[in-house]
């Protein structure tokens, strides 16, 4: 790297980078800054988090900064803090033995930064830069590989892969972030190497992939983990709609639609874009081939969301975003046209609540695109959802809440709290539906004694 783009990439750093390696070289230390935020200096980012690797020992940085976590001094890695700023500091070290595929089994700390880098996985996280002595060392050609835009593991592939199975998903991950390739011997030992993405926790895969889905096109990503055989071992369930042809309008296999549905789902909303890739993960399982030919995925909605739901706590998501996924899957299957009523858009709502209306528009959009195929015509459902908001926008009643009586008004017309209850205000919800102005106190008071008389308490 030339002088004059080495100064380029020091501007991009703020003076607290500067400052706190300064502090290890006065005390007769190195510290480079290594990993991702070189990495995105390199791409023309400006990094955030910021890494650093130097010769002294965790007990010396320990000993050079007030407030430090010894946030895994074992493997030499302390996290300073310093006011807003956090910084990672690891001790040069070498690894030997991985028997559970993620942490070497044993760790000898060096005074060697090339050494060090050299146990890093792909060349384009193995640059470091001093930001004091303005040095930059690129000893696996990872500014070469940036440019090229190649994701190459460092030295032998298989055995990267073997020291920490991981590595292979996050190979994929960020070729599909970065919009990268992986090189063919990486892509040929991840083939490899994937039985091993079994032995790797539910939380890192469940990273990994969250950050494929945050990407522009998940569906690169997808496509790779297929190919490379980690799909059916990191989501089987999705990997069964390969070659499940769908007939009818579908264009794909369901496999294809969903992670064409992902990429069509908004990129900023996570559990919009996980019910994209999991709304169809049911139907190889209620796939029927009627007598007539007709290929039928009779109530796949609701195998999906029971799918999903499955899936989703195996990989550790929290219970909101599981929540949010399945109601968006078991109710993604409705069909908007202009001969809705009043009634049927204010029931609509009543069932899937007000909040999930603009998660499951876009849901359905996406879904829409990924049968056709390309970018399909949206005024109907613009249409739907000015339609809603006209509903909410005249305070119609969409549950029971929203009731002009309560149970304390239903108590005092005679009503007992219980199951019976509960029954007269569906009851009335249903009424006010179908009809808002009956939405007065008076009005569903005698609705509630009728219906209490007639269908529940009885002669």
């Amino acid at each position: 790297m030339n002088r004059a783009r080495l100064a380029l990439l020091l501007r991009k750093l703020p003076g607290t980078v500067r400052s706190f390696a300064r502090r290890f070289h006065e005390s007769g230390h190195e510290c480079y800054l290594v990993g991702g935020a070189v990495r995105n200096l390199i791409l023309g980012n400006r990094p955030t988090d910021f890494d650093f690797a130097t010769d002294a020992s965790p007990q010396q940085v320990m000993r050079l900064f007030r407030r430090v976590i010894p946030t895994g001094v074992e493997h030499g890695t302390v996290t300073v803090i310093q006011g807003r700023q956090t910084f990672e500091v690891t001790t040069y070290r070498t690894e030997e033995g991985y028997s559970d595929t993620r942490r070497p089994d044993s760790v000898e700390f060096i005074g060697d930064v090339y050494e060090d880098l050299k146990r890093r996985d792909f060349t384009m996280n193995a640059m470091a830069l001093d930001p004091v002595r303005r040095s930059f060392l690129d000893p696996h050609e990872g500014e070469r590989d940036i440019g090229d835009g190649i994701i190459r593991a460092i030295g032998d592939p298989g055995q990267r892969f073997g020291e920490d199975a991981l590595r292979m998903l996050r190979a994929v991950r960020f070729a599909t972030e970065l919009e990268f390739d992986v090189d063919s011997q990486t892509l040929e030992a991840i083939r490899a190497c994937a039985p091993l993405i079994a032995a790797v926790s539910m939380e890192r895969v469940r990273d990994e992939i969250t950050k494929m889905l945050q990407s522009r096109r998940p569906s690169v990503g997808l496509r790779m983990m297929q190919d490379t055989g980690l799909l059916p071992l990191a989501l089987p369930e999705v990997a069964e709609g390969v070659g499940v042809e769908q007939r009818g309008n579908h264009r794909y296999d369901v496999f294809e639609h969903s992670i064409r549905a992902c990429d069509a789902a908004p990129r900023e909303d996570l559990a919009v874009r996980l019910a994209a890739l999991l709304h169809d993960v049911g139907k190889p399982r209620a796939m029927v081939d009627d007598p007539s030919g007709e290929r039928r995925f009779h109530r796949h909605e609701q195998i999906s969301a029971q799918m999903s739901e499955e899936i989703l706590r195996r990989l550790k998501y929290p219970n909101r975003t599981i929540a949010e996924v399945i109601h968006l899957v078991r109710h993604h299957m409705f069909n908007y046209t202009p001969e809705w009523t009043d009634a049927a858009v204010r029931r609509f709502v009543a069932r899937v609540g007000a909040d999930s209306i603009p998660s499951l528009v876009a849901l359905r959009a996406a879904d829409s695109e990924a049968i056709a195929g390309r970018p399909v015509d949206s005024r109907a459902l613009g249409e739907f959802v000015s339609r809603v908001e006209g509903r909410l926008a005249a305070e119609e009643a969409t549950s029971v809440r929203d009731l002009a009586v309560g149970g304390r008004d239903l108590i005092d017309a005679g009503i007992p709290p219980g199951p019976g209850m509960g029954a007269v205000l569906e009851a009335l919800l249903e009424a006010v539906l179908d009809d808002p102005s009956l939405n007065t106190k008076p009005q569903l008071l005698d609705i509630a004694r009728r219906y209490y008389r007639e269908r529940v308490r009885g002669p």
